[in-house]
């Protein structure tokens, strides 16, 4: 197979990191197709610990080439900032190239400001206050700054005075102070001889790379709850985190898609505001978040924990046409005695197995009780080396979900895997 989506299937935060860097083992290229620097990557590189924001995570593999594509935004500070620090840590060598779509628009001082000040009224969403929103906002409203318009920094100048003068009153109204064109311009001007040699018309790269034969992995940001056409709205990101989203994001066609992969962890999180039913709010949802590491790699906000929420998981497989699983965390419940899942809803309109996702607040989850573990799963590398109920959760998520899974993750090293498909070379290893 030639070109591979992998998206989450939850609310983000499922553990894309390590699981696009098993995957790219074999790929050619990998591309990020959607997002900004709101949506980080812990990788695990030996006894290293490493986020990325906005860099994919194949930059740790020497023979793929890395491509931000134009569906991001991307701040072109935050961009250097990460470069410079996976070149102080070795990772950042000769033969690892990044191509950056000279069409993924600017995340400006003034969208890093009208999100952070925007945080501070009540009812905030919970962003990273990283500016994703207001860029795309921008982009959406036709007053963007395409990152190729560094090429003519006067006409980056008109661009950036165009958007001030609409967001000027708006940041004055939420208390703040707007910045000038010339001191957006001087920061930007520092920075462009770095970002200029970066660019390129990514979607013709990627294109070209798929036409070739060539094996092309393509990486979605947050999840599909949080995508802004099928997500819990308004309590979404501002792009599409859906595998659709990796066509538009891209500019490669749908026809080009082989397979695409959802990960799904073995529990739900979920960061900042909006619904979230199976939430535990126990000693369980602490001990899951202790255990799991489950605090935001951008922010360090402790994530919301709960249960699988099983028709959440079919609603994600049907809206991405998902074709195989990717399940992490499995390890993390391990030591629970009792696990519970969520199987359905009680609407006022009655028990569903669909997943009201316009009624959540009215909804109350159906739970099921399953058998749990105590032995550590770290040392697996067959689902048969499973402890029996830990064996039989994974059936069940894959029989519910109507989806096979590909790959299981018992441990946060690139090692604690157990593979089961390749997507790429598309080989079946034994249970």
């Amino acid at each position: 197979m030639t070109a591979v989506v992998v998206v989450g299937a939850q609310w983000g935060d499922e553990g894309k990191g390590k699981i696009v860097d098993i995957f790219t083992e074999h790929a050619d290229m990998v591309v990020r197709f959607g997002g900004g620097p709101n949506a980080g990557h812990t990788l695990v590189v030996g006894d290293d610990k490493l986020v990325v924001r906005l860099i994919p995570s194949g930059i740790l593999r020497e023979q793929t080439k890395c491509v931000l594509a134009q569906g991001m935004v991307i701040d072109p500070a935050s961009l250097l900032a990460e470069l410079d620090e996976l070149a102080k840590r070795g990772l950042l060598r000769a033969g690892r190239s990044l191509a950056v779509s000279d069409r993924a628009h600017a995340i400006l001082p003034y969208h890093v400001l009208v999100d952070g000040l925007r945080e501070q009224r009540p009812g905030a969403l919970g962003t990273t206050k990283r500016g994703v929103g207001p860029c795309y906002e921008d982009k959406a409203a036709r007053r963007g700054v395409p990152l190729g318009a560094l090429r003519d920094l006067a006409r980056a100048g008109s661009l950036v005075e165009h958007a001030l003068a609409s967001w000027d009153p708006a940041i004055r109204a939420l208390g703040g102070e707007p910045p000038t064109v010339r001191e957006v311009m001087e920061k930007l001007s520092a920075l462009a001889p770095r970002i200029l040699p970066l660019l390129a018309d990514t979607s013709a790269l990627v294109e070209q790379a798929v036409r070739e034969g060539k094996r092309v992995l393509l990486e979605g940001a947050q999840g599909t709850l949080l995508d802004v056409d099928h997500g819990t709205y308004p309590f979404v990101t501002s792009s599409h985190a859906t595998a659709g989203g990796a066509c538009t994001g891209t500019g490669v066609g749908p026809s080009r898609i082989d397979f695409v992969v959802g990960l799904v962890k073995a529990y739900c999180t979920r960061v900042g505001g909006g619904p979230f039913p199976t939430e535990l709010t126990d000693e369980v949802g602490e001990r899951l978040r202790k255990v799991g590491d489950e605090y935001g790699s951008v922010t360090g906000r402790p994530r919301r924990t709960g249960w699988l929420d099983l028709p959440a998981l079919r609603y994600a497989v049907r809206v991405n046409g998902l074709d195989g699983l990717a399940l992490t965390k499995l390890d993390v419940l391990t030591g629970i005695d009792e696990l519970k899942v969520c199987v359905g809803y009680r609407t006022p309109s009655g028990v569903t197995r669909d997943f009201p996702i316009d009624d959540l607040d009215r909804a109350t989850p159906v739970y099921e009780s399953v058998a749990g573990w105590r032995d550590e799963l770290g040392a697996a590398r067959e689902i048969s080396a499973l402890p029996e109920p830990a064996r039989r959760y994974v059936e069940r998520i894959e029989k519910e979900a109507g989806c096979p899974i590909v790959l299981l993750s018992v441990g946060s090293r690139r090692d604690e895997t157990i593979a089961l498909r390749d997507p790429f070379l598309g080989q079946v290893r034994r249970r």
